[in-house]
């Protein structure tokens, strides 16, 4: 079941919108490396347990044959009169529609190329009109946090309703231009963010919002028509396409008025004694030949996953995901990290500290004696981070204060749940 949307202050549209599940009509698609044989402590091989996907996906097999097909005729694109180029050209811009549709945006809305969430965060920066106040709450990834001029930081809020709160404060109290931003689900716990009631509020007081859904798109159903988000912002290589695409989606008037992203060929319509730079703001921030192969890749991730249909997708994934946890929860001395309770809906997504272990021993432990891959460290969220460990040095003797992060996806089986659970057991009682 679709968890987007499930406070009483979301708006009837859009919770109606995420409420019913796409139908299910194809298999769940296969990634590559699932056979994939690691070495482990005593020289042995084992079949590599792949829990880190919340840092990167690894390759859908549909999204590898999408690539391999547009190989042979690859070439430039919008600028070209052979037939490989415009094959390409078409290949290109269908990506872009196969986007706008994935993510629900509005017909109008402009959907720009990038390289990745981060750089999507960065191009909008550049664009907001001048003496724009971002207000951004100290729970983000960096990539939300770090690109504005004016920023108000928000606390963490105790509970959703507090979040809600927060930024209708902090709005009211802002003159001029103001952009809400924010994560659709959180890159450390996993939980999701009441993104239609946020919006609202931002709405209400002349404010736009950016929503991170890079940690959203691979694990739920997202439409921004539905609710009525201004921007979205993704990476390919979170969404099962590694192949260095990203993307910004949404309105283009702040876009169009913009400094172009980058400045060189294709984002001109001529140079002379002056330049004319392109207004609409597509070519006008992807200057330069253009990630193609990024492009189709990000696309063909987003039909295989529409044909799929999210009603299997997020039937398996809670049913790991639950088990992950019990498991955890059952081990003495390992605490999962949480922002607002074991209760709320979160995706595949589970940071935890082992007590007497430093997150690097743990990470390294099980990756050298169980083949485990999981991430270590701060994810990209200091201040979140920090505030959820809330002691200096996490209770770990290294100081660093930092934990380990299991995420799930595609391709992940009960076996690597369960070899993950046995072996922190394990570490616990030596």
């Amino acid at each position: 079941m679709s968890t987007l949307t499930i406070f009483s202050s979301v708006p009837a549209r859009a919770a109606e919108a995420e409420a019913v599940p796409v139908a299910t009509s194809r298999p769940i698609p296969a990634v590559l490396g699932a056979d994939l044989e690691v070495p482990v402590k005593g020289g042995r091989l084992v079949g590599y347990a792949n829990l880190d996907y919340a840092a990167s996906a690894p390759c859908l097999e549909p999204v590898s044959a999408a690539v391999t097909a547009a190989l042979p005729a690859y070439s430039s694109v919008h600028r070209g009169a052979g037939y490989a180029s415009q094959l390409t050209t078409a290949r290109y811009e269908q990506a872009r529609h196969t986007v706008r549709a994935f993510v629900g945006a509005r017909p109008d809305d402009a959907v720009i190329f990038t390289r990745n969430t981060t750089d999507a965060t960065n191009l909008l920066a550049r664009c907001l009109p001048a003496g724009t106040t971002t207000v951004v709450f100290d729970t983000e990834h960096h990539a939300s946090l770090l690109p504005w001029e004016k920023s108000v930081r928000l606390a963490p809020p105790a509970f959703p309703g507090e979040a809600v709160r927060a930024a209708d404060a902090a709005l009211a109290g802002i003159d001029g231009p103001k952009l809400l931003v924010v994560t659709a689900a959180s890159n450390v716990t996993g939980e999701l963010w009441p993104i239609a009631a946020l919006a609202h509020v931002a709405h209400r007081h002349g404010a736009r919002i950016l929503v991170d859904a890079a940690q959203l798109v691979p694990h739920r159903r997202l439409n921004l028509t539905a609710l009525d988000l201004d921007y979205v912002a993704f990476s390919g290589h979170k969404l099962y396409a590694p192949f260095g695409a990203g993307v910004l989606v949404g309105r283009r008037d702040w876009l169009a008025d913009g400094e172009p992203y980058l400045k060189g060929g294709g984002a001109v319509r001529s140079v002379g004694d002056d330049t004319e730079w392109h207004d609409d703001p597509e070519p006008r921030h992807e200057a330069g030949t253009p990630n193609v192969l990024g492009a189709i890749a990000l696309a063909a991730a987003c039909d295989a996953l529409t044909a799929t249909g999210w009603t299997a997708l997020v039937r398996e994934e809670e049913r790991l995901i639950a088990r992950l946890r019990s498991g955890l929860a059952s081990i003495e001395g390992v605490r999962e990290l949480s922002l607002w309770g074991d209760d709320h809906p979160r995706v595949g997504i589970v940071s935890f500290t082992v007590a007497g272990y430093s997150a690097r021993e743990v990470a390294e432990v099980l990756s050298g004696e169980y083949g485990i891959g999981v991430r270590d460290g701060k994810f990209c969220a200091h201040p979140f981070v920090r505030h959820l460990l809330g002691e200096a040095d996490g209770g770990c003797e290294d100081g660093t204060a930092s934990a380990v992060r299991a995420s799930i996806g595609i391709g992940s089986t009960q076996e690597h749940v369960d070899r993950l659970v046995e072996a922190v057991r394990d570490l616990v009682n030596r």
